[in-house]
């Protein structure tokens, strides 16, 4: 059985500042390409890592260019929602997405938090799950997510997660969830997204942990310039097949990223990482961010899930109706 893997893809209509190129044509380019490879690789089934789109609300000209392209892939398409994809990092909101209409258009499978999915070919049989962008994903109950149990009447289990995975420990006053905190789930692959960078693929035992990194360069790294966006291809025999694949269309980060805007950006963030460190130092600050808030309130007064949930809810809400959309192409 064979799969194509690829991630946090950001469609949208209009150009970074931090890009020289035209950035809405350079992103089909690439989808074409995974349509052609998806081709000469004969695979199965497409993956996703989440974060499809840049915006819930994107505009449906630029919906209808990618619905087309992916329809053309002819394969299967499972997948994960980011939380670019939902309203106030809830997955409540999916069905008012442009996410949404495409599964409801029959385009893509986005995977339930809870569903488990039997693929079967050829006498072989894959276990299939995944977790969406939750506001608790990377937060102490990260084993609810991560974590998976493999049913003894299937080959292999694939697990695909829209989390802050990671090798190694990343900055102070960002969650995350280390690779070596999940070890004991059973899945034989973790697939994640949400990290543009990626790492390097972790084998440990017989699991494979995988982030390609992002299929688009859009955030202020200067680290973007060297990274060149790929997909993973797999293949499951009698043992695991993972090959990493550089997309050709993908340009050089020096032809298509502006150097002084990624240098200008580099400067504020370290900046911002300066004065956070020397006043969090003095225990007089908190990173300002809601589902944080949140977290904060309802740990000082006690309050249950059912509460910290609404309250996410509601902020999806007003997220969504202050939304204003994308412009046109």
């Amino acid at each position: 059985m064979k799969f194509l893997f690829f991630t946090d893809t950001h469609i949208r209509g209009t150009t970074p500042r931090n890009r020289k190129d035209n950035f809405y044509e350079a992103l089909k380019n690439k989808f074409y390409e995974i349509g052609r490879l998806c081709r000469e690789l004969d695979v199965d089934y497409i993956l996703h890592g989440g974060d499809w789109f840049d915006r819930p609300d994107i505009s449906p000209a630029i919906v209808r260019d990618f619905a087309v392209i992916v329809k053309d892939f002819g394969k299967p398409v499972y997948s994960v929602a980011g939380n670019h994809d939902v309203y106030g990092h809830n997955p409540d909101t999916i069905g008012r997405t442009m996410l949404g209409l495409l599964e409801g258009i029959g385009i893509l499978h986005l995977i339930g938090s809870s569903e488990e999915i039997i693929l079967e070919k050829d006498g072989m049989r894959v276990q299939l799950t995944g977790k969406p962008y939750n506001y608790e994903i990377d937060s102490d109950v990260f084993r609810d997510y991560y974590i998976v149990r493999k049913r003894k009447d299937v080959d292999y289990a694939i697990n695909i997660v829209h989390g802050m995975l990671l090798n190694k420990p990343f900055y102070e006053g960002i969650r995350y969830t280390l690779v070596s905190d999940i070890l004991e789930t059973e899945a034989d692959i973790t697939l994640a997204g949400h990290y543009h960078s990626g790492f390097e693929t972790r084998v440990s035992g017989s699991k494979y942990f995988i982030n390609p990194g992002s299929l688009v360069r859009i955030t202020n790294a200067l680290s973007e310039i060297k990274r060149r966006p790929k997909v993973i291809f797999i293949k499951l025999e009698d043992a695991v097949e993972i090959k990493e694949i550089e997309l050709e269309s993908a340009l050089p980060g020096e032809e298509v990223l502006d150097r002084l805007q990624l240098e200008a950006s580099q400067d504020r963030n370290l900046k911002m990482h300066e004065f956070y460190q020397a006043i969090n130092s003095a225990g007089e600050f908190k990173k300002i961010d809601l589902n944080s808030i949140i977290e904060e309130i309802a740990s000082n007064q006690e309050l249950s899930r059912e509460v910290k949930e609404q309250a996410v809810k509601r902020i999806a809400a007003a997220r969504e109706s202050l939304s204003g959309g994308e412009e046109e192409i």
